[in-house]
């Protein structure tokens, strides 16, 4: 009992998916139909991505890139700036998810080495907010721009020019909360020993990554990228397919299931795309609310052409409540293991930022 408690706790959204899957089966009894609703295109782009980025993360480039940007005698406002702007960069190549595992604990290390841990609820809340936007940026951010790109077939002119507007007023906002919030002074940043890089498992990783590009925009077969990425992985380092979020890829199969099974009930169908009809953006960004911004997009595509308005609703649904995006519950565990973590005054600060985020970004992408 206890282990599935634990199991549970470890993977909520996964266990939800596989409810919500069992529950819709009672409707529609498995069948061969069922093999037609999983998007194997997606699955294997999803698994390539995140090893790739894996091996990215062991090298040691994140770490290296932010020693070299934040070392030596600096504003506090410009370490700042740079602590929000690495995660909102960085997330449009290696996921929200990454970008927050990779700049958060490193942001709680700067600023208790300049003995500046008094801002650290803010700049965690800052940098959380700007993996999930800057991620909406291209369509390897985050996991529901990977998936849309692929259900609806959607060309690269087409992707960036909804999401490029939103994210550049994204910044814009980011750069100003955090010459707000962070205060003027002068400061030394010294680290210990730089960080080494193992360069032919870079060289590596970042080849493999190009690929994983050209596939995602259709240029190599996604099947043939699995392979490789699979191959090569393998023979660099094995222990990196561990570290791919199968809970994930099984939680894309789970609702896969249960979108495709509602869309079989004429008039679960019926009302839900009318409620899409109605406005695709504005039911997205709800739905993320609730269910997070991931299983949101795989449920409510099988019911809307609007791709526009689903993708920037599930995009900017990622702000809001601390289970709108899961991104950001990995900056909120982080940050409450520090001793002296102050979790009330993070959820105030978190609360107060994503509201005000959603006040801009709401009416923006419905006038654009």
């Amino acid at each position: 009992m206890s282990s599935i408690l634990h199991f549970i706790k470890r993977e909520p959204v996964l266990t939800v998916s596989a409810a919500a899957a069992a529950l819709s089966a009672a409707a529609v009894p498995p069948g061969p139909e069922y093999l037609g609703y999983v998007d194997l295109r997606v699955l294997c782009l999803l698994f390539c991505l995140m090893a790739v980025v894996a091996g990215l993360q062991s090298c040691g480039l994140f770490t290296a890139l932010a020693q070299r940007l934040l070392a030596g005698r600096h504003r506090l406002r410009t370490v700042g700036l740079l602590l929000v702007g690495l995660p909102f960069f960085a997330s449009m190549l290696v996921t929200n998810d990454v970008a927050l595992l990779t700049f958060v604990p490193f942001a709680i290390l700067t600023l208790r080495l300049v003995g500046r841990e008094e801002l650290l609820p803010r700049v965690v809340v800052l940098q959380t907010v700007a993996a999930n936007l800057g991620s909406m940026a291209t369509p390897v951010g985050n996991p529901q721009n990977l998936f849309l790109y692929s259900h609806f077939q959607l060309g690269a002119g087409e992707f960036f020019a909804a999401v490029v507007p939103l994210t550049l007023l994204s910044f814009a906002g980011l750069a100003a909360a955090t010459m707000w919030m962070v205060p003027r002074e002068v400061i030394h940043v010294a680290f210990g020993a730089p960080q080494e890089l193992e360069r032919k498992k870079l060289w590596a990783c970042l080849t493999l990554f190009a690929l994983c590009l050209l596939s995602v925009f259709r240029v190599l077969p996604y099947g043939l990228l699995t392979a490789v990425v699979a191959a090569v992985i393998a023979l660099l380092d094995r222990r990196l397919l561990r570290r791919v979020d199968y809970g994930l890829l099984l939680t894309f199969v789970c609702f896969f299931i249960f979108s495709g099974n509602l869309g079989n009930i004429p008039a679960v169908r019926q009302g839900l795309s009318q409620l899409l009809e109605e406005n695709a953006f504005l039911c997205a960004l709800l739905a993320s609310q609730v269910i997070s911004n991931v299983p949101a997009a795989a449920l409510l595509a099988e019911f809307t052409a609007d791709w526009r308005g689903l993708l920037l609703g599930v995009d900017v649904g990622g702000l809001g409540t601390l289970i709108a995006s899961l991104a950001s519950l990995i900056s909120f565990k982080l940050y409450i293991a520090i001793p002296g973590a102050r979790p009330g005054r993070y959820l105030w600060l978190f609360t107060a930022v994503n509201a005000g985020a959603l006040a801009v970004l709401i009416p923006a992408a419905l006038w654009l």
